[in-house]
């Protein structure tokens, strides 16, 4: 790494230099989504904010096992513990197979996520796939004696834990403060006490999604895939646990006590969480009619919507803030960043039309030192974006040749611009890729470009200015230089 980076590290709160346990590979487990819906966006900011990491680590050389899980087993409607399978829920109301609709929202998250340009994870494991693991792992658990069955399920048993760890060293809870905020049950739960958590449940007759089990007929608790999966692929040590921050308590917590319990210890070294996003200052909820999918807002349908926003608005938007920050979005601030993201992309296409000279007044290693220093510094991407923000103007002054650079310092310049904006934000030139985009038009625009040259060479200012306007009206704008024209698509 050129510079070392900084991770923000939930379970110490505080940052710390980002150390592999293997180096170069990196292991990287990531929540994914529960697949019993249209993905939407509280789905684009995790995703955004570790493919940002995973991009990033490889950038700089390292190695990286990206494993992102899908829930389609054990999200119960009401929490962890109580209430229905949403995705059985879901295909007992459209009377489908449960593995039909995981399937169908499954391939609807993927697409969604490849529009926003986000890289496929290295393994993309399924809960329903991994039964026999999350059974062995619950045996070990049982056998240190923190966990016991009750009617057919198996129950973590919070306190026996606690008495040896702390239960809740990574939200910064007390058990003290779980039991006062955590109603007790009367005897209507199977559990010793109400803040106890499920890692097997015993189905119910009318329950779809069940397995065998030593226990019961039924299904792994919610938290018990995470702990299963993410040991089975990246070994009982690991680099990096992500999600959202609204996971961290209770499923992140419960997923190290679990792993704690049946290993000894945790697996993970740094826990990595984003902050949540709002709309209009309130959070996302169905109830408030504020619950917008990611294909509304790129086909501009939710009512609270003014236009349609594409998805490398939607990208740029949330790579704008720093990841622990919250994110408020709104119709302004998805215009704004809709034109930042413009300009930033005309800077780009400036930068290629700039000509070499003798000398550079300008230096592409700075460029990239400074992009490097921001994003080592807990993955600022904001910080980046400054930059490359600075250098637009730059970029811009090269064409119009208030600075210079040699070839091969603007060759620099380019493969700089290329890792920082395309690479590792994972930006993408959306005007140019439409359509065929730019290399599609150009010939005719340069044919009538040509044919105005001469008109105002003729000072034929009447021909000039019809052919300038008719290239406006169809988004295209010419802009004069001293030595010719030039033009952009709008």
């Amino acid at each position: 790494m050129k510079a070392k980076l900084q991770l923000y590290n939930t379970l110490s709160r505080k940052k710390e230099e980002f150390e592999p346990i293997n180096p170069p590979r990196v292991g990287m487990y990531v929540c994914g989504p529960t697949v019993y819906g249209d993905p939407h966006l509280g789905h684009a900011r995790p995703a955004i904010t570790f493919d940002l990491l995973f991009r990033y680590l490889k950038a700089e050389g390292y190695k990286v096992r990206y494993v992102r899980n899908i829930t389609d087993v054990g999200h119960l409607e009401h929490d962890a513990d109580e209430g229905e399978d949403k995705i059985a829920k879901k295909a007992r109301l459209e009377q489908l197979e449960p593995m039909e609709v995981a399937h169908y929202y499954t391939e609807r998250y993927r697409s969604a996520m490849a529009q926003l340009n986000v890289q496929s994870p290295s393994i993309e494991p399924h809960a329903s796939g991994h039964i026999i693991e999350q059974i062995e792992f619950i045996k070990k658990i049982l056998e240190s004696g923190d966990a016991y069955e009750s009617n057919g399920s198996v129950y973590f048993d919070v306190e026996h834990y606690n008495a040896r760890h702390h239960y809740g060293v990574l939200s910064g809870r007390n058990l003290d403060d779980i039991v006062t905020d955590t109603r007790e049950l009367d005897g209507q739960s199977d559990k010793r006490h109400s803040y106890d958590f499920a890692l097997w449940k015993k189905a119910s007759p009318e329950h779809i999604m069940r397995w065998p089990s030593p226990w019961s007929d039924g299904f792994p608790g919610w938290h018990m895939e995470c702990s299963a999966m993410s040991t089975k692929y990246l070994g009982e040590r690991f680099d990096i646990h992500g999600g959202g921050m609204d996971l961290m308590f209770p499923h992140h917590e419960c997923e190290i006590a679990q792993s704690s319990s049946a290993l000894g210890h945790d697996s993970a070294k740094y826990w990595v969480h984003n902050n949540m996003i709002t709309i209009n200052g309130r959070k996302m909820g169905k109830s408030l009619g504020n619950f917008i999918t990611l294909e509304e807002l790129f086909n501009g349908t939710h009512p609270l919507l003014e236009q349609a926003y594409s998805p490398m608005t939607v990208r740029f938007f949330i790579l704008q803030a720093h990841y622990r920050s919250t994110l408020d979005f709104s119709n302004d601030a998805l215009k704004a960043a809709e034109k930042g993201l413009d300009r930033l992309m005309k800077g780009i296409e400036a930068l290629g039309k700039a000509k070499p000279a003798d000398k550079s007044t300008v230096s592409a290693d700075e460029l990239d030192a400074r992009c490097e220093e921001a994003m080592a510094d807990d993955l600022n991407s904001a910080a980046v974006i400054s930059v490359l923000f600075d250098y637009v103007r730059i970029f811009n002054q090269l064409v119009e040749g208030q600075q210079s650079a040699t070839a091969e310092e603007l060759a620099k310049l380019k493969a700089v611009v290329e890792r920082w904006a395309f690479e590792i934000l994972g930006l993408r030139d959306e005007k140019a890729a439409s359509a065929g985009g730019k290399d599609m038009v150009s010939p005719l625009v340069e044919m009538l470009l040509s044919m105005r040259m001469k008109a105002k060479a003729d000072k034929d200012w009447a021909t000039s200015d019809r052919i300038r306007d008719e290239l406006t009206a169809i988004g295209i704008r010419v802009k004069d230089r001293k030595d010719g024209c030039d033009w952009e698509i709008e």
